[in-house]
């Protein structure tokens, strides 16, 4: 079971890529409330349809969904995608979530992508770009990564 650490004074994990597995996520942001609840459903559901692309190479939480806030409004994703990856050929539900306004409007969701071969600064750079809320204070993420 993985050790959450302790949220900070604003109620965000601490600066960092904190590293658990989608059902580690789920029972520690997931639970509390209705909303809650509901986001985290929404999040099971874009992980799925990201890993059923085969092409899925990382996968970041970010904003409320991931802070000590009671209720969150959406959750906030970061993908990056093998080179390989092309988005036209995404089809069905998977679809959705590579369209940012299709996956707001359908998903409840901020979803935003790459491919690696994008990642200006490298990839960890890439990642570390969503610590940075929008006044400028950094925050810590989450990256999902599978069971060993």
């Amino acid at each position: 079971m993985k050790q959450w650490p302790d949220f900070n004074g604003d109620g965000d994990l601490p600066v960092g890529i904190h590293q658990a597995t989608l059902a580690e996520v789920t029972q520690h942001f997931g639970t509390g409330s209705l909303r809650r609840e509901i986001v985290a459903r929404r999040l099971e559901r874009i992980y799925g349809y990201a890993r059923s692309t085969g092409q899925l190479y990382r996968f970041v939480v970010f904003g409320s969904f991931v802070t000590a806030k009671p209720e969150p409004n959406d959750v906030d994703i970061f993908m990056l995608m093998e080179d390989t990856f092309d988005s036209s050929k995404a089809t069905g539900q998977a679809a959705i979530i590579f369209d940012n306004m299709a996956a707001q409007n359908i998903e409840g969701a901020s979803v935003f992508w790459i491919r690696r071969m994008a990642a200006i600064g490298g990839e960890e750079a890439a990642l570390e770009h969503w610590e940075v809320k929008r006044n400028k204070m950094s925050r810590g993420i989450v990256e999902v990564v599978t069971d060993a």
